[in-house]
């Protein structure tokens, strides 16, 4: 079981990176015939609830070690696992990239000229992973990521709150789709909104190995270890805004015999997730 689990992890951040990807290099090789900036967001989103409702019954869903960081902080996922989790989604995502390069193998080709490059107007390398504005200073992406990072996890936090009020069953995927949506369209422009580690450095790893070069890690002064840090930080500070301000605040009312049967269950399904 522990093994499927894993398993079902990696194949879904294989699936995520298909869909992220994908719709970037249709974007960005057919120069904005097929696509624009919202398209790309939209399969992001749309990636991320479709991932959501498939993983959910197995493994909670956790497609971002940042958001597996901030349960255990919680106390609500255990530590042991995080390890595996996280390394599942590095895998997926190295292989997803490698999935989305083969599909669109012709079409980067024929866009760049046979020349795989990180920056100029032929440039591929922003398909698989983030790279800095030109207008981004290396203080202003730190900021960008623990601030955009923090108010993700925030919010994510708050939809899995059942004291904040219980979602209807289904609507919580289309929520975290709708949050990624609007981190997009509001905070995409200077670095892409990364806020995923696993999602940033597995494709940048492919794209070192496949032809890009050690340039993916030196471009924008050495910008890739910031979608790696930076989502971490702002990821605790988030949950533990939301942890101090609301959370530590909810009224301590009687519940009814509804909502005690309520929270008996989520108990035991919350037990045997982490059992399994």
């Amino acid at each position: 079981m522990i093994q499927s689990k894993y398993s079902l992890l990696f194949f879904l951040f294989m699936h995520l990176q298909l869909i992220g990807s994908g719709a970037a290099a249709q974007v960005i090789t057919s120069r904005g015939t097929h696509g624009n900036y919202l398209t790309i967001q939209l399969g992001s989103a749309l990636g991320a609830v479709f991932g959501i409702f498939v993983a959910r019954g197995v493994s909670g869903a956790h497609l971002n070690p940042v958001y597996s960081l901030s349960l255990c902080v919680l106390g609500r996922h255990p530590w042991r696992k995080l390890p595996l989790y996280s390394l599942s989604h590095l895998v997926g995502a190295f292989l997803g990239a490698a999935t989305v390069y083969l599909q669109y193998y012709d079409a980067i080709q024929a866009f760049s000229g046979g020349e795989l490059l990180v920056a100029g107007p032929n440039a591929t390398a922003g398909i698989f992973c983030s790279y800095p504005a030109d207008h981004l200073s290396f203080w202003g992406g730190l900021v960008d990521q623990v601030v955009a990072t923090a108010l993700f996890l925030l919010c994510c936090v708050a939809l899995e709150d059942q004291q904040n009020g219980p979602l209807p069953d289904g609507l919580h995927p289309v929520l975290v789709g709708a949050l990624i949506l609007t981190m997009g369209v509001s905070m995409g422009s200077n670095c892409g909104f990364p806020l995923n580690p696993a999602r940033d450095l597995g494709p940048r790893l492919f794209t070192f190995v496949a032809g890009w070069g050690e340039e993916v890690f030196k471009a924008g002064g050495g910008w890739w270890w910031v979608p790696i840090v930076a989502p971490f930080v702002g990821g605790l500070l988030g949950t533990l805004t939301y942890e101090v301000l609301i959370e530590a605040h909810h009224q301590t009312t009687p519940q009814s015999p509804q909502q005690e049967l309520e929270e008996v269950q989520l108990r035991l399904i919350l037990r045997k997730t982490e059992v399994n």
